[in-house]
């Protein structure tokens, strides 16, 4: 399988959230995983946030972006170009759509175009909703 890890399930993994195991299980089951640029600053940003917020402490934050880290590593990152922004820009089949949402739509459309059998990881709704929609599998 192929995947395109969008940041709510990348998150919910990184922060063993609730879900962050399931995530985790599809996570190793994919032969390639996809993500974008935009996942890792939504990441740094969220933990930056959290250790600014007190909920979490500078260590675990810097442990947390070290895992990060090591799994991008062996990820294929999507670069937010120009042809993923001017498909961000257009409708989707499940409106509204928030703009991070429409450019990690665009970017999972991007790969798609490329690599057949793409999956979907996010437990988004708006994401879940429009990846399946535009015939993408939706994990976990």
């Amino acid at each position: 399988m192929r995947l395109y890890a969008e940041s709510s399930a990348v998150l919910s993994w990184l922060l063993e959230e609730k879900r962050g195991g399931e995530v985790g299980a599809v996570l190793a089951r994919a032969r390639t995983v996809c993500t974008s640029d935009l996942t890792l600053v939504e990441c740094d940003r969220t933990l930056i946030r959290a250790v600014a917020a007190g909920s979490i402490r500078e260590r675990d934050a810097g442990e947390r972006r070290a895992v990060l880290d090591r799994a991008v590593g062996r990820w294929v990152m999507i670069a937010m170009g120009a042809d993923i922004v001017a498909r961000a820009r257009r409708r989707f089949p499940v409106e509204p759509v928030r703009a991070l949402d429409a450019l990690h739509l665009a970017a999972a459309l991007a790969v798609s175009a490329r690599m057949s059998d793409l999956a979907v990881a996010s437990l988004d709704s708006r994401i879940r909703d429009n990846a399946a929609a535009l015939g993408m599998q939706v994990l976990p």
